[in-house]
């Protein structure tokens, strides 16, 4: 006997298991050419399958809400809501990493503040002499 079997019953409902469809896409290999690019779009396609997967599960717990006015059913249908929200908040702050990951990467020091001479103190005062003579000429 299946212990959800007194579940189907109450619910009129029959126990079926629809097939999944899962997109495997394997994580890319460190060293290739785009890194950023292939993360982003494996982060972003994950986050939609998340929210996908979450609004049926929101509409699925709204309709027994529903059905049932069970205050329990209502707070699992609210905590549902809250956390497809949050992965929707995940696709935009996903977004704003890949810009700022690109800017950096793009972005290479722009002022050099620490400028440093190697080499004796007489090659130092030729360097000089020979840029004041540059200079006033």
């Amino acid at each position: 006997m299946d212990r959800f079997e007194g579940l189907d019953e109450a619910f009129d409902t029959v126990a079926e298991i629809a097939p999944v469809e899962v997109t495997k896409k394997k994580p890319p290999i460190k060293g290739e050419k785009d890194d950023v690019q292939d993360d982003y779009e494996y982060a972003r396609a994950n986050l939609y399958q998340l929210v996908d997967k979450g609004q049926e599960a929101i509409n699925g717990a709204l309709d027994l809400a529903m059905s049932s006015d069970h205050p329990r059913a209502y707070e699992v249908a609210g905590q549902l809501i809250k956390n497809v929200g949050d992965v929707a908040d995940k696709l935009m702050a996903l977004q704003k990493v890949k810009k700022d990951v690109k800017e950096e990467k793009a972005k290479g020091p722009t002022n050099v503040t620490n400028a440093l001479f190697v080499g004796s103190t007489a090659d130092l005062q030729k360097m000089l002499k020979d840029a004041s003579k540059k200079k006033d000429k």
